[in-house]
């Protein structure tokens, strides 16, 4: 097998809180006080054009809380869901020690819609990590689609079992299995360091 040179990292759930998941709408439901089931229902329709690009979060807005008089404003809530976003610093701190060995391509492979992603990249610092971004709102294509693996690969010209993606979700995890990709299913920061080395990925000085 050949030695690993690339990393694709998920970010919420690894590095950082998800973006906006169950429990960041679940809290927004009980701010703002929205009905909670035709709020997930709009949510469910809309999220795949959301996380691949085809919709901007204005128009998410309008169409899952904005479709009615509210007595809070579109900024309001904004603010609200980009403040969901939070680091993990111990992911951040070992994310880090990784980039500064050079060893390894750094890439992120993750599902987020467009602002909330480019919110997340600079609020983070996340260039400073990471040299390419596949997102699904770049690429309008969601994990645990396989093209989404495939595309990875082909722009990074990168073998793959050559490479490693680390995710928190199994789904996910399976499908890149099958494109012929390693994987760390990410628990917390000891077990990962400790997957990756059986790997041969380590940041420690060679």
């Amino acid at each position: 097998m050949p030695s690993v040179n690339t990393l694709f990292w998920d970010n919420g759930g690894v590095i950082l809180t998800n973006g906006w998941d169950r429990d960041s709408r679940r809290k927004a439901v009980e701010q703002f006080q929205l009905d909670g089931t035709e709020f997930e229902d709009r949510h469910e329709l809309m999220l795949n054009a959301f996380e691949e690009g085809r919709l901007s979060l204005d128009d998410y807005l309008k169409r899952t809380v904005f479709y009615r008089e509210r007595s809070f404003t579109r900024e309001q809530f904004k603010r609200f869901m980009f403040e969901q976003s939070q680091p993990f610093p111990e992911s951040l701190e070992f994310l880090g020690r990784l980039t500064r060995t050079r060893r390894y391509a750094m890439a992120t492979l993750n599902n987020e819609s467009l602002e909330i992603n480019e919110y997340r990249v600079r609020t983070f610092q996340l260039r400073d990590y990471f040299e390419v971004f596949f997102s699904s709102c770049y690429l309008g294509v969601r994990k645990p689609d396989r093209e989404i693996y495939e595309i990875a690969l082909k722009i990074t010209q990168c073998g793959p079992a050559a490479s490693v993606l680390i995710d928190d979700r199994g789904l996910n995890l399976e499908c890149a299995r099958e494109a012929g990709m390693q994987t760390v299913r990410f628990r917390n920061v000891e077990q990962l360091r400790t997957d990756l080395a059986k790997l041969g990925v380590t940041a420690d000085d060679k």
